[in-house]
């Protein structure tokens, strides 16, 4: 039979913590009295991580281990999850401890009121100034280039309905980000405040260049907005030069120019050169991104799989 609740947990440098991790699941998952299976998923850490997933699956019934073949990213790695749960309900959650295990229980609560979707609000987040001011700016900046609303306080934590996974998992972009792709394909959705904890161990492993990336790229993969805009600019510029033009003819009749200007010609000619290969970068790199999704290529591919049971 099929269990209830699945947890899916991407895990990267976590050997210290996975463990307690699985703990309080267990301890949670059995106090709230449901069948439940938790899927931990190794996005081929450089520790010791595996080594101690694999002792624990082969502890644990309940409990499925997955490592994939190399490291592809936080959020491939919760959709190689995804892709092996049997439960109702499907709980996304970090392993760093940070979504607290005990919170499953008001999130499914709230689900078992109608909600398909129930996603963590973190209204006092317990991580660094960097972080939190990173990721405002990225809410600030996706929304603006999508125009639609992002909230920074949520995550990938939440419940989730099978069929609103089952959505997701149908959606075939090459590039993953799971909390926009929850918001994207709709369903009976809110959210509830749960409490957020300090990291356990270590430190976040994304740099500042890798939340760079994953800003850029989400948004590209989201939004063709930047293309309007470098069209509205080059409108805008047109428009200009036109008025400039005119007004320069109407010195020229007049005999009001003394000296042709060099200095002026140059920089038109820069500031115009300019634009011109913005405009054609950023096209480049969505032309780039329609080749790497026109190749089709798996976002994550598993090497092994360790459970007591199918």
């Amino acid at each position: 039979m099929n269990p209830t609740i699945s947890i899916v947990s991407p895990v990267y440098r976590a050997d210290k913590i996975v463990e307690k991790l699985v703990l309080e699941l267990k301890n949670t998952l059995t106090k709230m009295g449901v069948s439940y299976e938790i899927i931990l998923v190794d996005d081929r850490s450089k520790d010791n991580s595996w080594e101690v997933m694999k002792k624990i699956a082969q502890e644990n019934t309940e409990v499925k281990c997955i490592r994939l073949s190399r490291n592809f990213g936080q959020h491939p790695t919760i959709m190689a999850g995804l892709s092996q749960v049997k439960g109702e309900w499907i709980v996304v959650m970090d392993c760093d401890l940070q979504d607290q295990p005990k919170e499953i229980t008001k999130l499914y609560e709230k689900a078992l009121e109608g909600f398909e979707v129930v996603q963590a609000r973190r209204t006092v987040r317990e991580d660094g100034f960097f972080k939190k001011m990173s990721s405002k700016v990225f809410s600030k900046i996706y929304g603006f280039f999508t125009d639609t609303v992002y909230d920074n306080e949520i995550a990938n934590f939440g419940i989730y309905h099978k069929k609103a996974i089952q959505s997701v998992l149908q959606l075939g972009d090459s590039i993953k980000f799971f909390p926009l792709f929850i918001n994207h394909v709709g369903y009976n959705a809110t959210s509830i405040a749960v409490e957020h904890a300090q990291r356990e161990e270590g430190n976040s492993t994304y740099s500042f260049s890798k939340l760079i990336s994953l800003a850029f790229n989400t948004i590209i993969s989201f939004s063709n907005k930047p293309l309007k805009l470098f069209v509205k600019f080059g409108m805008l510029i047109s428009a200009l030069s036109f008025g400039i033009g005119v007004y320069y003819l109407y010195q020229a009749m007049n005999n009001e120019i003394a000296v042709l200007g060099y200095t002026s010609i140059i920089v038109s000619i820069w500031f115009l050169s300019g634009i011109i290969i913005t405009t054609i970068g950023v096209t480049g790199i969505y032309i780039g991104k329609i080749f790497d999704q026109t190749k089709n290529r798996p976002v994550y591919i598993i090497d092994e799989i360790v459970c007591l049971k199918n």
